[in-house]
């Protein structure tokens, strides 16, 4: 649980003047991509902010967010995180290692910023800026976060759909060069 935050020379496809745009190639890890950009491959500053606010609930709760959670066999950690939140018991979501050593308000500014983050409309999520904020005050009011991106009632992030995409998206724009993905 060492994440290390990296481009992986995704920056190459984008021009630094633009606030979003859009690609034919979908790159990056798809448990970090934002709807929009995995599924229509639209990216923007908001892009940047979904694939935070999944970092921030892994931090929090010591876990991926490609695990299964609860009985539902498709549910990621995005939506367990929701389904607590809903239910009230958004502290369970606590990685138990870390105890209640930090304070009761600090994780639940955490876990509602990382669900602020995540929500499936670009134009609900926060910028980046507006984060910081959240995370760095106390007196900020934070709205109650929106149903996250790829949640659909416990089934999340279909494998079929991922494994259809990745292999529409195998060949590079020549399609002379190939890439097999295979899980570890």
């Amino acid at each position: 649980m060492n994440p290390k935050i990296s481009d992986f020379g995704m920056a190459r496809l984008f021009r630094g003047d633009h606030g979003e745009g859009n690609t034919k190639r979908v790159v990056g890890t798809y448990g970090y991509m934002s709807p929009e950009y995995a599924m229509d491959g639209i990216f923007s500053v908001k892009s940047d902010v979904f694939s935070f606010g999944v970092l921030v609930l892994e931090i929090v709760s010591g876990k991926k967010n490609r695990g299964v959670y609860r009985s539902h066999a498709n549910m990621n950690l995005l939506a367990h995180a929701w389904m607590l939140w809903k239910e009230g018991n958004a502290l369970e979501l606590l990685d138990v290692s870390m105890g209640y050593s930090s304070p009761i308000s600090e994780v639940m500014r955490c876990i509602q910023t990382g669900l602020l983050c995540v929500q499936e409309r670009v134009e609900d999520r926060p910028t980046m800026s507006s984060v910081v904020m959240m995370l760095s005050s106390e007196t900020v009011v934070l709205p109650q976060p929106r149903k996250p991106g790829f949640y659909n009632g416990g089934n999340l992030f279909q494998q079929d759909w991922l494994t259809d995409r990745i292999q529409e998206s195998s060949c590079s724009q020549n399609e002379i060069t190939m890439t097999i993905i295979e899980a570890r």
